[in-house]
């Protein structure tokens, strides 16, 4: 079992194994995919030359080059929504037809390639790379099903406002009320778009975010829970405490004692 301070999506490239993790244990076989948002643990049981292409990047990457993909119905779903609702708790499953394995996998081994040349200069094509491959992953989810409310439409522009918003300022001790009074927009009909475009409701989205930012907080610096708690937007140490095990079924003093010191993170 491990975690990580960044998004990975873990492609199973051949052979077979079981995925383990706070959802519980899932057979992977050639063709499936696990996103996991950062912060979440995982592990591989019962590998038979199981065979795994991972794609790594941070968050900071998703809000700043690739934060359109929040406007995108579909993209949405896939890096935010999904794995933030309940029953995902950080992670999505899904499956991929060989064809489309085998795009990804092409999408990948060029990403391998970029690995070692100056970011400044292939910024563009690493991010398109990206994007391709979200998109292949995304046309999965739409054949699949695996979409709450049918085929999707347009998010309105207030959820992504919402969005920056909410990360930009975790610590703030924001209200539905104060969101709504910010974004011009009703209480009740801002949780309609919100859900409408993520299937969460707005302070729903702002708890997933706050507990990931502690679990990487935890991971990678050295202050006190008392303080993380706080820089979170959770000074209360006991609805913290609470808030941090309902996402990450342990709690912040465990997950530290058990992933700091192995937990990876993006150079």
């Amino acid at each position: 079992m491990h975690t990580h301070s960044f998004v990975e999506i873990a492609f199973t490239a051949g052979g077979h194994g079981t995925h383990a993790g706070l959802t519980g244990r899932h057979p992977v076989r050639t063709g499936d995919v696990v996103l996991l948002r950062p912060g979440v643990w995982h592990g591989y049981e019962d590998c038979q030359e199981l065979k795994i292409y991972n794609c790594c990047f941070s968050s900071e990457l998703l809000r700043r080059e690739l934060s359109w993909t929040r406007e995108d119905p579909v993209l949405g779903y896939l890096l935010w929504g999904a794995p933030y609702s309940s029953p995902g708790r950080g992670m999505l499953m899904t499956r991929l037809d060989p064809p489309t394995l085998d795009n990804c996998l092409s999408h990948l081994d060029a990403l391998a390639d970029l690995r070692h040349c100056p970011p400044e200069r292939h910024r563009g094509d690493i991010v398109g790379r990206l994007a391709l491959l979200f998109s292949q992953l995304g046309q999965a989810i739409l054949t699949t099903d695996q979409l709450p409310r049918g085929e999707p439409g347009p998010a309105h522009p207030a959820v992504a406002q919402a969005m920056h918003l909410l990360d930009s300022d975790l610590a703030r001790r924001w209200t539905l009320t104060d969101l709504a009074d910010t974004l011009h927009l009703t209480p009740g009909h801002l949780v309609r778009l919100f859900k409408a475009a993520t299937g969460l409701p707005p302070m729903a989205y702002l708890a997933q975010l706050r507990a990931e930012h502690a679990a990487v907080l935890l991971l990678h610096s050295g202050e006190p829970i008392t303080a993380i708690g706080s820089a979170v937007g959770w000074p209360d140490q006991n609805y913290f405490a609470r808030r941090f095990k309902a996402h990450y079924g342990i709690s912040a003093t465990s997950y530290r004692k058990q992933f700091a010191t192995a937990a990876a993170h993006l150079q």
